[in-house]
């Protein structure tokens, strides 16, 4: 904030608290009316199409969504996708980002070419498809994890944090009789936690909303994550065990379902960012310089 001791700063900064506030209150609103809505009742929902505190609270939409263990186990997958995948991705990449930041690596800059072209080009959709299919992968939960291990934009970052840290630390890690890796996992990754925490709630966010992978590699239907279940919900408006029977005999308002259903998929990730906001900001900009 400039200083508020002249009248022109003073306008800037409340200038900058009211149009910062606004667009809080704009991106939280939505969520809040979701909550609200999943709490309401069919004739509230009825009159009004927008509310923020329900007359009267129901818990019928999570009686229904929570009526079987179908969302229980859709959720089990989806953590274990989402926890198995980031550690695995993370390995992967620290390990990768790590050689490439090397400036002695021989081929180094070509190496880093064919990973800056899988950022505008890929297979597709139908080769990727062929591979999983004929690698044994498809219809296990290994094909929402292994195709997907490497993130090209995550890797640069990582490479851009490694690459950017003091030359010294590495040389008095070598002069103590450190080896390569012994310098990578003992001084390197402890003074790199906020990019690491940074790419590690990256990767977190894109495996618990794994979607169109479970949808194209997954038939049976005991292995769908929480975000297929949700399609199911939302947009299909059909709540079915996986053996196809209905969840309850007479299901609740049809909207408070669906919002029932996205407050419970949007917690895990809510609980999770706190811990890790502290090293986000940090972690995204120090990576993010340029050699």
């Amino acid at each position: 904030m400039v200083d508020d001791k002249t009248l022109g700063g003073r306008l800037f900064n409340y200038t900058n608290l009211f149009l910062l506030g606004a667009i809080a209150l704009i991106t939280v609103l939505p969520f809040l009316h979701v909550i609200a809505a999943s709490f309401a009742t069919n004739a509230e929902l009825a009159e009004k199409k927008f509310l923020l505190f329900p007359t009267v609270l129901s818990l019928d939409a999570y009686r229904y969504i929570f009526s079987t263990d179908t969302i229980f186990k859709a959720m089990g997958v989806s953590i274990g996708v989402t926890v198995l995948g980031t550690l695995w991705s993370m390995f992967f990449s620290i390990l990768t980002a790590y050689g490439l930041s090397r400036k002695d690596l021989v081929g180094r800059r070509f190496l880093l070419f064919f990973v800056v072209f899988t950022m505008l080009f890929n297979g597709g959709m139908i080769p990727t498809f062929l591979i999983v299919k004929y690698t044994g992968l498809l219809d296990t939960l290994a094909a929402l994890v292994i195709p997907v291990t490497l993130n090209a934009f995550n890797l640069i970052i990582l490479k851009s944090f490694f690459q950017n840290m003091p030359d010294s630390l590495e040389e008095a890690a070598r002069i103590d009789g450190c080896s390569d890796f012994g310098t990578l996992f003992r001084i390197v990754i402890p003074c790199s936690m906020p990019a690491i925490a940074t790419i590690s709630l990256f990767y977190a966010v894109t495996y618990w909303n794994t979607y169109m992978h479970a949808i194209l590699y997954l038939n049976d239907a005991s292995k769908w994550p929480v975000q297929v279940l949700l399609r199911q919900i939302v947009v299909l408006a059909t709540g079915i065990n996986y053996d196809g029977s209905e969840l309850m005999d007479v299901a609740p308002p049809e909207i408070t379902v669906k919002m029932a259903v996205i407050v419970v998929a949007t917690i895990p990730v809510l609980l999770v960012y706190p811990f890790l906001q502290k090293h986000f900001t940090k972690g995204a900009l120090l990576g993010s310089v340029k050699e």
